[in-house]
């Protein structure tokens, strides 16, 4: 993760009941191709990206940087995570200085539905809490995507505000330090 606290990356794999959560490796490219080609997973993040110039710009190793957990279910790669710093540029934010971490996560359609959004991000917030004590997160998505709406609230997210981005309505949260509700 960049910004103003770096962090040693990738950290050991995190495990849960069901899912391991790594870096990147280089059999995880076409599961990275397909979660950016499918219009299912680009409904709410800009759409999806065309096969042919993901299969030519994609590198070897996808997402081999700080911030980004690769979700795997028994050895294959059904999503990621991502920690990133929400750019002072952009609207939304819960400090003066901005550069807030901000939780993001895709996960293959195939995947949805099984709680697996859930239990991976649970994971990850509990180990960026651990490695950042006090240091908010926050979540942005659109008020439309009823499901990342009602996943932000499970974690334990408090909206802050909302606001017009990308020609929809964003919703704004944030988990303090140690707030995922259990559920």
């Amino acid at each position: 993760m960049t910004g103003p606290e770096p962090l040693d990356w990738p950290p050991a794999p995190l495990r849960t009941e069901r899912l391991v959560l790594r870096g990147s490796e280089a059999r995880d490219r076409a599961a990275f191709i397909e979660l950016f080609a499918s219009p299912e997973v680009g409904t709410y993040v800009g759409g999806a990206r065309p096969r042919d110039e993901l299969e030519r710009a994609v590198p070897e190793a996808p997402g081999r940087r700080p911030g980004v957990f690769v979700i795997d279910l028994d050895g294959a790669m059904i999503g990621m995570i991502t920690l990133d710093r929400r750019g002072a540029e952009r609207p939304g934010h819960v400090r003066p200085e901005a550069e807030e971490a901000e939780l993001g996560y895709m996960l293959l359609p195939e995947a949805w539905g099984h709680g697996y959004a859930a239990e991976a991000c649970a994971a990850v917030l509990d180990w960026f809490a651990d490695a950042l004590p006090g240091e908010p997160v926050v979540l942005c998505t659109q008020t439309a995507n009823a499901r990342a709406m009602r996943l932000a609230a499970k974690l334990g997210f408090s909206e802050v505000e909302r606001f017009e981005e990308y020609g929809t309505e964003q919703w704004l949260g944030v988990r303090k330090s140690g707030s995922v509700s259990s559920g």
